[in-house]
């Protein structure tokens, strides 16, 4: 029994898109002519992480997904993954608390 539920059963779209990432990881490793004991040595892993890792198994750590991409030189977009200037929501939220005008503050006083 997994004790971590998305383990278990992630949410759909989770589900599918690791199994996206999966797929293309291991399109990318056939296209290199790489062989899965190949690349886990080259990441410093077991053949079994890079086996589950093209599974898209959510189990899998994102350190082994990442060094994959950056195995097969495709780790640059992973740099924009959740970059908060493309966040539409978290900036309409941000900009909702914004102040709309500027108050000083009372401080303190010497008065006692």
């Amino acid at each position: 029994m997994a004790r971590n539920q998305l383990l278990k059963a992630p949410p759909y779209p989770v589900e599918q898109a690791l199994k996206r990432l999966g797929d293309n990881l291991r399109t990318a490793r056939i296209r290199r002519n790489n062989t899965i004991e190949e690349v886990a040595e080259k990441i410093g892993t077991g053949r079994r992480a890079v086996m589950d890792a093209e599974k898209g198994k959510a189990s899998t750590g994102m350190g082994v997904y990442a060094a994959l991409l950056w195995v097969y030189d495709l780790l640059e977009p992973f740099d924009d993954l959740a970059n908060p200037a493309k966040d539409e929501q978290g900036l309409i939220f941000a900009s909702a608390k914004q102040k709309t005008r500027a108050r000083k503050s009372a401080g303190l006083g010497n008065d006692f």
